[in-house]
């Protein structure tokens, strides 16, 4: 595997997961892989798991490691072409991107969704410059439009839990004071159509997900229609999708937060959310807080999906 940049890119899924399952039992059984090869990870943006686990991913396979915080120490950054830099911005990322590919072996960037122009953003400008201009291998530590090292981590914990072959798996959109980006709700519904599920998204009206993304899953627009039976239950919250409504927000109905009446109607169904989560307006104390809820195992995967990428790419050098 040369780059990732979603579940297109992981090849077989059953072999993925077998070896997403063998790093599981031994992190460390890979060490020599990386042997004096250097991961460099490029933040545009703040993160918590994914810089702790795909640090440690790399750890694991004996990388080394530099971490870019773009916006705390290094110059600023212009990403369009053809911008009379009379700015604050110092330093073109086409300049900036081969010279980083010049300090390393393998590059993540995460960099997300700007909300200042739809197009810009779904075409991934930002990450497309490393991946065209870097000479490196480049995964995804979250992009405009995707993060699937989350959802390949979200696979993983959902096939360690289920009890039937096809599990019923529910994306539910939950209100949120701020606008939020499609990344995570486009790669979920991505890996889970993929995985083979039953998969339904559930959303009001208007705020409808690139049907790219979720080709293969159905749409719900009643809730709790939606939560019936289910086994596992994703609650999110994104902005608007459309052109028209690109990054608005458009409903801030707390009926939708996720709690006991929803859970009640599903099939004992476990909670899931990728963190970090605004308690009382995705989801209530006591379902984040209960038996049910993985939100945790799921953050611990993103170490086991991160290393499984990143082997893969360090066998492709």
């Amino acid at each position: 595997m040369r780059h990732f940049t979603g579940v297109q890119d992981i090849g077989d899924l059953h072999e993925a997961l077998r070896q997403a399952l063998e790093i599981k039992k031994d992190r460390f059984k890979y060490v020599e892989l990386g042997r004096n090869k250097t991961l460099l990870m490029v933040f545009f943006n703040s993160s918590l798991r994914t810089r702790l686990s795909t640090q440690k991913a790399a750890m694991n396979l004996g990388m080394n490691v530099i971490v870019l915080d773009v916006n705390q120490g290094a110059w600023k950054l212009e990403t369009e072409r053809g911008v009379i830099m009379d700015g604050d911005k110092s330093e073109h990322l086409l300049e900036a991107v081969p010279v980083m590919g010049c300090y390393c072996d393998v590059i993540g960037v995460r960099s997300f969704a700007r909300f200042e122009n739809r197009a810009d953003d779904y075409e991934e400008k930002i990450l497309n410059q490393f991946i065209n201009y870097s000479g490196r291998p480049v995964f995804s530590m979250e992009a405009a439009t995707g993060h699937p090292l989350q959802s390949f981590a979200d696979w993983i914990t959902i096939e360690e839990h289920k009890t039937v072959v096809r599990p019923k798996v529910v994306m539910s959109w939950a209100p949120h004071p701020k606008s939020l980006p499609q990344a995570v709700p486009n790669s979920f519904a991505q890996w889970m159509v993929a995985a083979g599920y039953d998969v339904v998204i559930t959303h009001p009206h208007g705020y409808e997900l690139d049907t790219k993304f979720t080709a293969g899953a159905r749409i719900e627009y009643d809730q709790m229609k939606a939560f019936e039976g289910a086994d596992f239950i994703y609650g999110k919250n994104w902005s608007a999708a459309s052109p028209e409504h690109y990054g608005q927000i458009l409903n801030t109905d707390r009926s939708w937060t996720i709690g006991e009446r929803q859970m009640a109607v599903t099939n004992n169904a476990y909670f899931m959310h990728c963190l970090p989560v605004r308690r009382n307006m995705i989801v209530t104390d006591d379902v984040i807080e209960g038996p049910r809820s993985l939100v945790i195992p799921e953050a611990a995967n993103r170490e086991i999906s991160a290393t499984v990428v990143l082997k893969m790419i360090l066998e492709s050098l």
